[in-house]
């Protein structure tokens, strides 16, 4: 799934344009990049702007930097759209919020689907009966929760399908690099990165966390590979905890609860 479509889904703004010339720098996804030139208009997906030399270009959400978008929605929302909310960690997901505002917000999501008849809710609880809709490096992606003793949620996981290591590299190593691109451009620069996993160096019952990003809403994201049984998936966190980086891999024992691993 492209960081454009997810991009659009999480900032969930309206097709109407607005329309403005404002001249600033604009920045490339990984900030490496940098172009000054006019705000014109944006929609959905994508921002036009007008160059030095009169040149006009339509740009790609998801391919510019986060502070860019940030900029785009607090000064140029959509027409009828409200702003994104700025505390919200998932979709629309808030650290704090109750077990029936989390089944609302996921039920009136257009970024995750649930795969069971609504029915059953009551008896399975949330875990693992929602999805994102759109496949990510090829992997389809199942959400978990966790609560406090309240009641309020505290951390989302994201994990994908189970594989065995032969197959770790051919399904699972794409999935960790889009998730990488994603988080990354929604969550700027991660403050821990390793470059690559070797299935081999996680322990069994362990995550293996490859990066770690900060929430400006409060509490932190991980990025990394769970293991169980020789049976492995990526596994992104959302935490209200504030993990600070470590050197190296960070192994967290047991993985995370109710973990399908077979592949």
């Amino acid at each position: 799934m492209s960081s454009r479509l997810i991009l659009s889904l999480l900032l969930a703004v309206a097709s109407a344009p607005s329309v403005s010339a404002q001249s600033r720098p604009w920045k490339s996804a990984d900030g490496t990049k940098s172009i000054q030139a006019d705000f014109q208009s944006r929609d959905a997906t994508s921002v036009k702007i007008r160059l030095t030399d009169g040149k006009e270009l339509s740009i790609d959400l998801g391919k510019l930097h986060v502070d860019d978008k940030k900029w785009l929605n607090l000064n140029h929302p959509a027409s009828g759209a409200p702003a994104p909310d700025e505390s919200a960690v998932f979709d629309t997901l808030k650290f704090g919020d109750k077990h029936g505002a989390v089944l609302a917000k996921l039920k009136a999501s257009k970024f995750v689907e649930l795969t069971m008849a609504e029915s059953m809710i009551s008896r399975t609880g949330l875990n693992g009966i929602f999805r994102i809709r759109q496949k990510i490096g090829g992997q389809t992606a199942t959400l978990y929760f966790d609560w406090t003793e309240t009641d309020a949620l505290k951390e989302i996981t994201v994990r994908t399908d189970a594989y065995p290591a032969a197959s770790f590299d051919a399904q699972l190593s794409p999935c960790w690099k889009e998730f990488i691109e994603l988080l990354t451009t929604l969550h700027g620069k991660p403050l821990q990165a390793v470059p690559k996993i070797d299935p081999a160096s996680v322990p069994s019952g362990t995550l293996l966390s490859s990066h770690l990003w900060k929430l400006e809403s409060g509490g932190s994201a991980t990025l990394g590979v769970g293991c169980e049984e020789k049976s492995y998936q990526v596994v992104v966190r959302f935490t209200e905890e504030k993990i600070e980086p470590v050197t190296g891999h960070r192994h967290t024992k047991p993985t995370p609860p109710d973990i399908d691993f077979n592949p």
